[in-house]
């Protein structure tokens, strides 16, 4: 049972990072494809519909893994209670930058606002991609299952180790990188002329960077967490995660280079479902790991109880149903391009 339910809290983490990953992205290329502000002003009303919905799936997970494992939630949330709010302000700032932008027709205000979206996506993306590296990585949990950790120490991954580290601000620029390409993605899907051109043009020079963080990423996780093999040995089929990362950046160049938007943009949406779910497959079936592991939280010592998780799953597949038919809905209704100097 409590299987299941890691998977389920896996596909919905694996959600939000593609769905509300493009438009942090979009947010992190905004000044490079918007080159003033009727064209800035055309990525926000590109992302402007959706945002918001995608932004549910990350409260879905939270709840999912309050109700599930409350031992995780409850050691997590409190230990990362520092970069949380930071994460929290940085939701709200950017939430304000699309939502308040638009509100008033002089230019200081609108170039606040775009600065505010830019800025608090790009920190968004290295935040994720560091809290990330930091369950890869371990916490330094103790025999009550309770951590602390400072913003940054001395930039180790052993001893007295920090949120910040030399391996989790990589694994931030690997964040950084692979949603800016997959907003840049979505962003040329969704426009057309100049701004399409940049798009694609991002896309085409940033995936150079995207592989070559992707390499130095495989290399420290295995420095970091050599462990993280062992699942992928005990059961081989999870050797298709890594060719489905291959195959996808493959796949952004190709379908970039020929000019197809729509195949790159699922190309990079399955790049992160891969890098996300090659993380959760190798760690399985810790859901924290600790520096040290007898000290590890897994799917075993920070379940729920058993009857709760069974009535879960009657009432998981109704709400994920309405979930998803909601946002067909959404996305069919505001398909199509968007236009420079349009109405928001």
């Amino acid at each position: 049972m409590e299987t299941v339910w890691f998977g389920i809290v896996a596909f919905m983490l694996v959600c939000y990072v593609v769905l509300d990953g493009f438009d942090i992205g979009a947010g992190i290329v905004h000044y490079i494809v918007g080159r003033n502000a009727n064209e800035r002003a055309a990525t926000i009303s590109a992302v402007g519909p959706v945002w918001d919905g995608n932004e549910v799936w990350l409260l879905a997970t939270g709840g999912t893994l309050y109700f599930a494992f409350p031992a995780l939630y409850a050691s997590g949330f409190s230990g990362f209670y520092l970069p949380l709010i930071m994460v929290l302000w940085l939701l709200i700032m950017r939430a304000a930058g699309i939502e308040l932008r638009h509100q008033l027709n002089d230019p200081l205000w609108t170039s606040f606002w775009d600065f505010v979206f830019s800025l608090a996506s790009i920190l968004l993306a290295i935040f994720f991609g560091a809290a990330l590296g930091n369950v890869v990585r371990g916490v330094p949990l103790d025999a009550t299952g309770y951590f602390f950790e400072p913003l940054f120490t001395d930039w180790s991954t052993t001893g007295a180790t920090g949120i910040l580290d030399w391996f989790t601000v990589l694994s931030g620029v690997v964040a950084f990188v692979a949603l800016g390409v997959h907003g840049a993605n979505y962003l040329a899907l969704k426009t057309e002329g100049e701004m399409n051109t940049r798009s694609r043009k991002v896309v085409s020079l940033g995936w150079f960077a995207l592989v070559l963080v992707t390499i130095a990423s495989l290399g420290a996780v295995l420095y970091v967490r050599p462990q993280i093999l062992d699942n992928y040995y005990y059961l081989p089929v999870g050797w298709l995660i890594p060719a489905g990362v291959v195959a996808s950046l493959v796949a952004i160049k190709f379908f970039n280079t020929t000019g197809n938007d729509k195949g790159a943009f699922l190309s990079s949406s399955v790049y992160l479902a891969m890098m996300l779910g090659g993380a959760v497959y190798g760690l399985y079936p810790n859901v924290l790991p600790a520096l040290d592991p007898a000290y590890s939280l897994t799917v075993h010592n920070a379940k729920a109880g058993a009857y709760g998780l069974s009535v879960g799953l009657i009432w998981w597949p109704i709400g994920i149903i309405i979930a998803l038919g909601y946002f067909t809905f959404l996305f069919r209704t505001f398909k199509g391009k968007v236009a420079v100097e349009e109405h928001h």
